[in-house]
């Protein structure tokens, strides 16, 4: 998520720098990747005061000024602007800074005079039309001052790391809240400079079940799987052209592009407020609007020019004659809004999170409305949004809402309501918070208070946040909003739990350590791998192609990290892995079990001064392993070791029953590498070894004893002697 500094402004009209900005937010909701200046290109602007001015004898509208720019002497700069007034500050570029455009700034002689830089007006800077004048500034900033940060020109972009389950933070207002709670200065919903002259509370839609109509044309739903709400508004007589200066760059600031004033409209909404938005031009709509299922083989041109074949399974939004966009994905081609638009129906609207993530998936496409639709958007802003963004639209083209529009909403539901126990929030925080506290930090960020007390909050979720549903959730809230770092470090005495320890997770811990203590690396890879073998079993959805079958040897996968390493001119490789394999079984799913794996190749040790060149691993290095594990898991030290009918590997025996083997490995390893070995035992029945389950030892029969001595010597006997005697 990209969020501009001064667009978060608007909301939180809070006295706040960028960086406190940055700490807030990753210490209580999300983290801040990076932080960056926006308008780098007016790094080289400075403050310059014009100290004189007179007319340039060889021009008639050419002035010759004097120009204090903080340089210590006084530069000569021919101007052509008719405002150049003494006493006044002016964006200066000196010689041999670059403007915004890419030009360069050089000496030069104007109409015979020397000029020592540049005098700009807000055009030649980027920020406005007017090039009729220089930039007048009101500041008393010294001259020779950056101009970015005298006049807060430049813009300052934070990208926020939103975690799955917090949407809400994919939008500004959802960043502000956060900020809001934080700072204490209320959120301003609809506010600040880009509202002006809109209506505060413009009328609603009208809301309906499963059809409606607006202004002549017939709205309806029937995919209401697909589509939980939809409202519909058109607004007439618009002019299509470029946004407004504070527009663009409200986009610009966030890395989107300027396109034209309905489009960017929509954009605003979608980045301002978390809402995606569509507008269709509706003389090519027709006279109604269906929210449908696409037809099997049912073609559309998406905005990107590409022509997609739908299925049955994708959610579309039909015309009077053909789907005209894919919900929640992308819209289409035919009815895309341009210079010739002059009636325009705007789509606000909920779509089911996995039929767009299906649809998006299938047609190979990503955009910033799925996004936001997989994984979840407010459905109760629908309404005022919709009248919102009308509102806006018909602002910026002179264009008109003659009805509210039509608000189809087939299911509503309430709102959940979640309770907290504090004493229990305590426990788990570790810290003491009153209830009052507790109550206060959830209502701070839109939790409803229905009920308070010192035994039991009860709270209204905010629609917004889907992902609180239980009790611990509104404890996780306490404790960020809280703050982490106010919690308590202190040790304290806890009473161990009295559920004892998994057999299975004490035998893999043991094999862990005891492997850890022989120089091995663990190594955590994913299950999966290429069908060596013929017998894999093939996934589904692979991750990868090149590895989509599930391994049925923990040596398969130890095989390829070895290869990586020779690959990588590292021959001394001691790797080993718990984990799961599988095989074919009666059953349609696969039979799982778990193995220790590990592998061995390189020089026996380490080398030393006194052994230059140590021995290579081979089959007994391997075999003092398999000893090694046997020991750990199963508490096994008479372990049989027998030649397998192939000839190929060790069999390991114990009490009858085979547990693994010991064999090489083939790799494909270039011609300096020495062999490899491998062992491999089953874990899955070490817990039915008595000797690793029960240890028993008789008790003492006599009571602990200490001993120490105290030996009078004289004072002058030297302790190394007393040592050796």
């Amino acid at each position: 998520m990209n969020a501009s500094h001064e667009w978060l402004r608007d909301f939180v009209p809070a006295d706040l720098p960028p960086r406190e900005i940055r700490d807030i937010l990753t210490a209580r909701c999300a983290t801040v990747e990076e932080m960056r200046p926006v308008r780098q290109d007016l790094a080289d602007i400075v403050i310059g005061r014009v100290v004189e001015a007179a007319r340039h004898p060889e021009s008639d509208h050419l002035w010759l000024t004097k120009v204090d720019a903080g340089r210590g002497e006084l530069l000569d700069v021919v101007c052509g602007a008719p405002n150049v007034a003494v006493g006044t500050a002016y964006p200066f570029a000196p010689v041999g800074a670059t403007l915004p455009g890419g030009l360069k700034i050089e000496k030069r002689k104007i109409r015979g005079q020397l000029s020592n830089g540049m005098l700009c007006s807000a055009r030649e800077l980027g920020l406005g039309q007017d090039h009729e004048g220089i930039l007048a500034l009101e500041t008393d900033a010294s001259p020779g001052a950056s101009f970015v940060e005298t006049v807060g020109a430049g813009d300052t972009l934070f990208v926020v790391d939103v975690m799955p389950n917090r949407p809400d933070l994919l939008s500004h207002r959802g960043i502000a809240r956060e900020l809001a709670a934080a700072t204490g200065v209320p959120l301003r919903e609809f506010a600040g400079e880009p509202w002006a002259g809109i209506p505060s509370e413009p009328p609603l839609p009208r809301t309906e079940s499963g059809t409606g109509a607006t202004d002549g044309v017939t709205v309806g739903i029937e995919d209401r799987e697909g589509c939980t709400r939809y409202a519909a508004v058109i607004i007439r007589g618009v002019r299509v052209a470029p946004s407004p200066e504070w527009l663009a760059r409200r986009l610009t600031a966030i890395g989107a592009r300027p396109i034209n004033n309905v489009v960017d409209a929509t954009n605003y909404m979608l980045h301002g407020y978390g809402q995606p938005m569509h507008a269709f031009d509706l003389a090519k709509l027709g006279k109604s609007v269906t929210v449908r299922r696409a037809r099997a083989g049912e073609k559309l041109v998406t905005l990107d020019g590409v022509e997609r074949t739908l299925t049955d399974a994708t959610t579309v939004i039909a015309g009077a004659d053909r789907a005209e966009a894919i919900a929640g994905v992308i819209g289409g081609k035919g009815s895309e809004v341009s210079e010739a638009t002059t009636d325009v129906l705007l789509e606000v609207a909920i779509f089911d999170p996995r039929r767009v993530r299906a649809a998006r998936r299938a047609l190979g496409i990503s955009t910033d409305a799925s996004y936001r639709f997989e994984r979840h958007v407010d459905p109760e802003s629908v309404p005022v949004l919709a009248a919102s963004a009308a509102a806006l639209i018909a602002s910026l083209t002179g264009g008109r809402v003659e009805d509210p529009g039509v608000d189809l909403h087939p299911a509503p539901r309430g709102r959940e309501r979640v309770s907290v126990r504090p004493a229990r929030a305590s426990a788990l925080i570790g810290d003491p918070i009153p209830a009052a506290s507790m109550a206060g930090y959830l209502s701070s960020v839109g939790f409803t208070l229905v009920e308070t007390g010192t035994e039991l909050i009860c709270t209204e979720v905010p629609s917004w946040r889907s992902d609180v549903t239980a009790e611990v959730d509104l404890i996780e809230e306490i404790a960020r909003l809280h703050g982490y770092d106010r919690i308590s470090t202190e040790l304290r005495p806890f009473r161990p739990g009295e559920s004892p320890d998994a057999p299975a997770w004490l035998i893999e811990r043991r094999v862990r350590e005891a492997l850890v203590a022989e120089g091995l690396l663990e190594t955590r890879p994913m299950p999966f791998v290429a069908d060596g073998r013929g017998t894999d079993i093939r996934v589904l959805n692979p991750v990868a192609e090149n590895e989509a079958y599930l391994r049925s040897s923990i040596l398969e996968t130890l095989a390829r990290r070895a290869e990586h390493n020779l690959g990588h001119m590292q021959g001394d490789v001691r790797l080993f892995e718990i984990g799961t394999v599988f095989a074919r079984g009666d059953d349609p799913r696969p039979v799982e079990s778990r193995h220790v794996g590990a592998l061995i190749m390189g020089e026996r040790r380490p080398r030393h001064f006194t052994e230059s060149k140590p021995p290579a691993c081979d089959l007994w290095d391997a075999k003092w392993i398999a000893e090694v594990i046997a020991l750990a898991a199963f508490g096994l030290d008479d372990l049989k070791f027998s030649m397998s009918d192939d000839s190929s590997r060790l069999v390991v025996v114990a009490n009858g029953e085979e547990l693994g083997f010991v064999t090489g490995v083939s790799l494909d390893a270039p011609a300096w590498a020495t062999p490899a070995f491998g062992v491999e035992l089953d874990l899955s029945n070490a817990a039915a070894f008595d000797a690793l389950l029960t240890v028993t030892r008789p008790l003492p029969v006599t009571p602990a004893v200490q001993v120490d001595l105290a030996l009078v010597v004289a004072d002058d006997l030297p302790a190394a002697r007393l040592a050796d005697a």
